[in-house]
């Protein structure tokens, strides 16, 4: 086809099973693309990934509706929950905070000494086998972000044993339970706590002299 920047006469003579943007510019994924996508697709997949929403390509309603429910979308900001015709769709997002932690995590945890394109792959792969069916009925084509730890530590395994296979990991003995190993490390946000058991309140002041004074008033 001759040269053109008119995505409408792009998608018409192409027929592309997938649209990604990328390229934060706002309502690009127009009503007529979306509609020719769903008469050459049967599930097109409309990747609306700019950010913040505003950049967004199109919104997880208007990719719904305009492909009369057909789309596998996703978006780089979260949309809120849609409903029609008895459908709800959980749009889910495409973020690259599934990954580069994950792969990141699991090269730190091996010692890995390159991260070659494999290990990436790996982690898509074990991504994608961590999609349930509950999020394919909803329409999400990632597992649920407040489920990113968990997701992150699954990966990282997957990227550990991609390093041992490939021989780029240093941490030998091979860890028995890469599970636990990798749980291991993990930094904890939850810290014992320091105060006394006993209900107080503490003042601190200083004197002129600037010598500390701790005034402790018990509460029964």
């Amino acid at each position: 086809m001759p040269g053109t920047k008119n995505l409408v006469e792009v998608v018409k003579t192409v027929k592309p099973t997938a649209l990604i943007g990328a390229a934060a510019q706002p309502k690009t994924f127009t009503k007529e693309i979306i509609e020719e996508m769903s008469k050459n697709n049967e599930r097109p997949v409309i990747f609306a990934l700019s950010n913040p929403t505003s950049k967004s390509e199109c919104s997880a309603e208007e990719a719904y509706t305009w492909s009369n429910n057909k789309a596998v979308f996703a978006s780089g900001s979260p949309f809120p929950t849609y409903e029609k015709d008895g459908h709800i769709f959980e749009p889910g997002q495409g973020n690259n905070a599934y990954i580069f932690p994950a792969v990141a995590l699991g090269v730190m945890c091996c010692g890995s000494i390159t991260i070659p394109d494999e290990l990436f792959l790996q982690a898509a792969e074990a991504l994608s086998g961590l999609v349930s069916e509950s999020d394919l009925a909803v329409g999400r084509v990632y597992p649920r972000l407040k489920d990113i730890q968990e997701t992150s530590v699954k990966v990282a395994v997957s990227v550990i044993e991609k390093a041992y296979e490939l021989n780029l990991a240093t941490v030998y003995p091979k860890p028995d339970d890469l599970q636990a190993f990798v749980r291991s490390q993990l930094y904890d946000t939850d810290y014992s706590d320091l105060m006394p058991k006993t209900s107080s309140t503490i003042f601190l002041s200083m004197s002129r002299v600037f010598s500390l004074r701790i005034y402790i008033i018990y509460i029964s």
